[in-house]
């Protein structure tokens, strides 16, 4: 079984704009726990101060991610709380905080589920989000009253939820539910339906369809339509995980159908995702293609992250590194971000031109002040010339 690309959450969001980066509580910390006891989440608190350079590193270029901010909006309670103001000051009195940024991750209960010390990068900050959820089970106490024979409906309805937000399979429950149920049409029953939507592939989804305008005049267009994408998503990383082509398909199929707006982006970077995972160069090859000419255009961040995709993932295939240094330099030509070029430098050196890899990284000496990222530069410059 290949292992699903971390990749995915980057394209699958690209331009789609689900989200905009994190969303920030506003409110005290003491209304952010009551907060998390009514809606069952845990609350991340980014610790910081105003001074340190990490946490602006963060602020700026982790926190606005699209991936971080899809993933962390619907997991989590987030705050940021600088530790030289008076709310900082009481949150110390019982979480301390010695390094900026230190990032906790704190239950409803007021404990710390996680804590962690330092700025961490769009890709690090998911793993951890993703990892903390992980260690949560808010499914546990629901599990034990149904399995000693509880069927209250609205138990179940906690259940499931509880499960889906532990990221632990609701079919079978949500299922043996809606198969005890002789009209579906309750108000009750749309909304478990519409909770219980977890996957494109599943009756339950075709539930969903079947009742879609009732269920959109009992929430809205909008939910509805967010839990058809996600639910699309989950059937993608299905066939990322089972190899299973018919099911990629599938996600196309029921996604144009249903959100026909969002269907061209959704497609492309499904394709991409799925034929990355396959190991299928000359595919992914075409896939980037099109997705570079039908999507992102000249977005830099997009196509540098598509140069390193391919350099990451197919570097032993020449074509494939050909249009690696294609898209590296056509990022590198729309914006001149230091990350930009040394992506660019690096493909140039791995296809033999490392006296134009030196060019490149040394032009960047023109504009480049933050004196980390001239460490990078002169890190580079010294491999190159060794």
């Amino acid at each position: 079984m290949r292992i699903f690309s971390f990749l995915f959450f980057s394209f699958i969001f690209i331009g789609q704009s689900i989200a905009q980066g994190i969303d920030f509580f506003h409110g005290s910390f003491d209304e952010a726990i009551e907060l998390a006891k009514t809606e069952g989440k845990v609350i991340f608190v980014d610790a910081y101060t105003t001074w340190c350079g990490p946490c602006k590193r963060m602020s700026r270029s982790t926190f606005p991610d699209p991936a971080v901010g899809e993933f962390f909006n619907e997991n989590f309670i987030n705050m940021k709380i600088d530790m030289e103001k008076a709310e900082g000051r009481k949150f110390k009195t019982k979480y301390p905080v010695q390094a900026f940024p230190t990032l906790y991750f704190i239950g409803p209960d007021a404990e710390v589920v996680h804590k962690q010390k330092g700025a961490q990068d769009a890709v690090n900050f998911l793993k951890i989000g993703k990892h903390v959820i992980s260690k949560v089970d808010f499914s546990r106490d629901f599990a034990k009253a149904y399995e000693e024979g509880d069927r209250d409906p609205q138990l179940i309805y906690d259940y499931v939820a509880a499960l889906n937000k532990s990221n632990k399979s609701s079919s079978k429950v949500a299922n043996e539910y809606l198969r005890s149920q002789k009209d579906l049409t309750t108000d009750f029953n749309l909304n478990f339906i519409l909770e219980a939507t977890t996957e494109a592939d599943s009756r339950i989804f075709d539930l969903l369809m079947d009742h879609k305008s009732a269920i959109i005049a009992l929430n809205s267009k909008e939910q509805v339509d967010a839990k058809i994408m996600k639910a699309c998503e989950a059937t993608v990383k299905k066939a990322v995980e089972f190899e299973a082509e018919s099911l990629l398909d599938e996600a196309k199929t029921k996604l144009k159908t249903n959100l026909p707006k969002k269907y061209q982006g959704f497609a492309l970077e499904s394709d991409l995702t799925f034929h990355k995972a396959q190991g299928n160069s000359e595919q992914y090859r075409k896939c980037c293609k099109d997705y570079v000419k039908k999507q992102i255009g000249d977005d830099a961040k997009a196509l540098n992250e598509l140069a390193l995709s391919l350099y990451q993932s197919f570097n032993y295939d020449v074509d494939a590194m050909k249009d690696a240094e294609k898209f590296a330099k056509k990022a590198v030509d729309n914006s001149k971000e230091v990350e930009y070029i040394l992506t660019y430098a690096s493909i140039l050196e791995k296809n033999g031109k490392k006296d134009l890899a030196v060019k490149s990284v040394e032009s960047a000496y023109e504009f480049v002040t933050d004196q980390s990222e001239k460490a990078k530069i002169e890190r580079l410059l010294r491999k190159l010339r060794s």
